[in-house]
């Protein structure tokens, strides 16, 4: 079936009971045991429960999966990824990522004795160089966040698999619809929920999918015994979000392209980095590895922070706020936000300049964006 039929059905059939068309919200924290020597699929909601179950098999569908596990947050869902490492283990991670994710592999795992490197670039000749003995995975975002590079998941995965490394691969900004990490190679796909697949800033939520039963034993483990579980509600909205997801990333991409084109035009704007764009470095791999290029943009400007200090001032339409993939556009700067909890260091080292604007692009009329933008970048 196709991707939009998966989401509104697989996974999420009628409730046998009343009829209902949506899947009810199991808002219960406990189920009633046949006798002490028998229990029925769901037993504690710690450990499973009805929504949760409809949530992780479509979203598992949606990425083409065997198994997807959700979690209360993104970070969450990271962090379960990570629990099939052990003391010893080394990561390879890519420069250019999310706090979020830099945090716990610097404030989490290299404490329990989890060692990351991360990579010049986004090139296969960088990940390998980075390579050890004790190298047991890959943590890859591509797009990446905030500067939207690329890499080329496919040929990672088969330099991966050669020599016995995991490949993770954060999907959060393409969504499954414009990318499928697991068909191109990767072990395992985490996402954070409240992005995209959400898609309405109402709920956070992460997810982890693999086809992989022995990986997906460990997560499920994890997530049983740590307990970073999402809300029955905050599954339902998710699987809510998941049903427009298809028409909503179109919307995106489409809008996100139009002002990506706008800006790189403008004479107040020094480089847009964004993979539907053919000035864009890796513009070809774009095309090869996604179906779409998303809905995120991120653009330096002329003159350094002063400008964009001055440029989210005068913004109306674009809410300076954290996160992104909801219907309203938001603007970011990802020196004093995104990233801002590294130390000026480290965002040089990845290229983080304090003049760079990050955009979610939202579903506003797209002419109504551009206005917004040109008057807020007018001296």
């Amino acid at each position: 079936m196709h991707f939009e039929t998966i989401a509104i059905h697989d996974g999420q059939a009628p409730d046998p009971q009343t009829g209902s068309v949506t899947v009810p919200v199991y808002q219960t924290s406990t189920f009633e045991r046949d006798n002490l020597d028998h229990r029925k699929e769901f037993f504690y909601s710690r450990i499973g429960n009805p929504t949760r179950k409809a949530l992780e098999s479509t979203l598992a569908l949606l990425e083409n999966g065997r198994h997807g596990l959700a979690f209360a947050s993104g970070v969450a869902a990271t962090l379960a990824a990570l629990q099939v490492l052990k003391t010893g283990d080394h990561i390879v991670a890519g420069n250019d990522i999310y706090g979020g994710s830099y945090r716990i592999f610097e404030q989490l795992m290299r404490p329990w004795g989890v060692s990351t490197t991360y990579t010049e670039d986004e090139s296969l000749e960088s990940y390998a160089a980075c390579i050890r003995p004790e190298t047991r995975m890959i943590w890859l975002e591509t797009p990446s966040n905030p500067l939207l590079q690329l890499t080329d998941i496919a040929a990672l995965a088969g330099f991966a698999r050669d020599r016995g490394i995991l490949l993770a691969v954060d999907n959060t900004f393409s969504s499954p619809y414009f990318q499928k990490p697991l068909d191109l190679g990767a072990d395992i796909v985490v996402h954070s929920t409240t992005k995209y697949l959400g898609g309405h800033s109402d709920v956070i939520g992460g997810a982890v999918i693999t086809t992989d039963d022995q990986l997906h034993t460990k997560i499920k483990n994890y997530q049983g015994a740590a307990g970073a579980i999402p809300a029955p509600w905050d599954c339902w909205l998710v699987l809510r979000g998941l049903k427009t997801l298809k028409v909503r990333m179109k919307e995106h991409e489409a809008n996100a392209l139009h002002l990506a084109r706008f800006l790189e035009r403008h004479p107040a704007v020094e480089r847009v980095h964004y993979p539907g764009l053919p000035s864009h470095p890796q513009h070809e791999l774009a095309k090869k590895q996604m179906s779409g290029f998303g809905g995120m943009l991120t653009f330096a400007m002329k003159g350094g922070l002063p400008e964009v200090e001055k440029l989210v001032s005068k913004l109306r339409l674009f809410i300076l706020a954290d996160s992104l993939g909801g219907v309203e556009s938001l603007v970011a700067s990802p020196a004093k936000m995104t990233l801002g909890a590294l130390s000026k260091e480290e965002r040089m080292k990845r290229n983080c300049t304090d003049n760079l604007v990050r955009l979610s692009i939202g579903l506003e009329n797209p002419e109504d964006l551009e206005a917004d933008l040109l008057q807020a970048l007018r001296d």
